[in-house]
């Protein structure tokens, strides 16, 4: 089954009745850039994973871990990568953190980031400048120049740079990439790249991005509809880095044989491996992955759409005349230069969003920026009446 994009537009959507525990036709959720409707499937799986501990006990890990090879799997397509490893997590800070841990911050003691990234990055990394590790944060707007702005940054005291693909706050896309990880790869510098804000929503090809040689982090929150518990560390095979911070499921499958001397790694992803987990979050992974492979929701596809609800978003934005002094957008990038969410800016951003609330439309706020986030089981006349309430609340 493969859906067309004006399945999805009309109302009701095509969509929709996937999403009936979620009550997706009975609400108004502008909530797709940061927690996204999980489709029913997703509660049948979490039941599987309930009822095979229970019939197999401590023998479920057999089936627990073909789950995970299916997620990691389903990440390494939306990454368009087939020359990397993938490590899961249950949130992306471990896995940031296992990674901080590898680095040669004794003899290379830089690390370089923008003053946009999420707080996963920013928090761990003004600690560590606390530590006498120097943090080098470059501007992250406008976008369109902070590869430049990061290569410039680089030099042999680097140990790496982090940066995002697409900016948590405004959706701004960075551009040129390849570019910093050519100049990574110069000077022994590794990249780490957050596509969270990418992922499913703006296709991401490693190959199409020349960065096969980057790390690069992400999770199945938002635009993929996985939930919690399901985040990734992408990492080149020839990686041979030995993270200080590291758990026991790192040799899981050399634990039956002799003890080395040193703490060895084991093949794949394990070398970022943490330890014991819930794995009911694979089991509901899994299940939309396969969802979306069957309802043929590429990343292409969510594009489109995404694109075409967030210009429908802005239009009907512009047609309410708001006073630009309460809310505005910024209308100097194009919307092709954006990822899947409106940003707009008002002092009274929270305001606004509470009084969304009570018009029954859910979005959120980060700082002075309302975040309206579109999903593709949303019909354009939900996104219109959301902007109509929108308006109401202006009122």
């Amino acid at each position: 089954m493969s859906l067309k994009p004006a399945a999805l537009y009309a109302s009701p959507n095509a969509l929709a009745p996937s999403y009936r525990r979620f009550r997706v036709t009975e609400r108004l959720l502008l909530t797709g850039h940061s927690h996204q409707a999980w489709p029913d499937v997703a509660f049948e799986a979490q039941q599987r994973a309930w009822l095979d501990a229970a019939e197999r006990v401590d023998d479920k890990w057999d089936w627990a871990f073909r789950q995970a090879q299916r997620v990691r799997q389903g990440f390494a397509r939306l990454l368009d990568d087939d020359s990397g490893e993938i490590a899961l997590g249950v949130n992306t800070h471990e896995l940031v953190v296992r990674w901080l841990s590898a680095l040669p911050l004794r003899e290379r003691p830089r690390l370089v980031t923008s003053d946009g990234e999420f707080h996963t990055i920013r928090r761990q990394l003004d600690r560590l400048g606390e530590e006498r590790i120097d943090i080098v944060k470059v501007p992250a707007l406008p976008a369109a120049t902070l590869a430049e702005r990061l290569c410039a940054a680089i030099d042999a005291h680097t140990a790496a740079v982090l940066v995002s693909a697409v900016l948590y706050e405004n959706a701004h896309i960075v551009p040129d990439l390849g570019r910093v990880q050519a100049a990574c790869t110069t000077l022994g510098v590794e990249l780490l790249v957050d596509a969270y804000h990418a992922l499913n929503v703006v296709p991401f090809s490693l190959q199409r991005e020349q960065l096969e040689r980057a790390f690069v982090i992400g999770g199945g929150y938002k635009y993929c509809q996985l939930g919690e518990g399901n985040c990734f560390l992408r990492f080149p095979k020839q990686c041979a880095m030995r993270p200080v911070i590291t758990g026991w499921y790192s040799e899981f499958t050399t634990l039956a044989g002799p003890q080395t001397s040193g703490v060895s790694y084991g093949p794949g992803g394990q070398r970022f491996a943490g330890a014991t987990y819930d794995p009911t979050s694979h089991y509901r992974a899994a299940a939309v992955f396969d969802f979306f492979e069957e309802q043929g929701l590429t990343p292409e596809l969510l594009r489109e759409v995404s694109q075409h609800q967030i210009s429908l978003l802005a239009g009907e934005f512009d047609t309410l005349g708001a006073d630009p002094s309460v809310i505005t957008r910024d209308r100097s990038l194009r919307l092709d230069q954006v990822g899947g969410f409106l940003a707009l800016q008002s002092p009274r951003a929270a305001e606004l969003c509470a009084r969304l609330k009570t018009h029954g439309v859910l979005a959120d706020t980060r700082a002075d920026t309302l975040r309206l986030g579109p999903a593709p089981y949303l019909s354009d006349e939900q996104l219109r009446l959301a902007m109509a309430a929108l308006g109401r609340s202006l009122k």
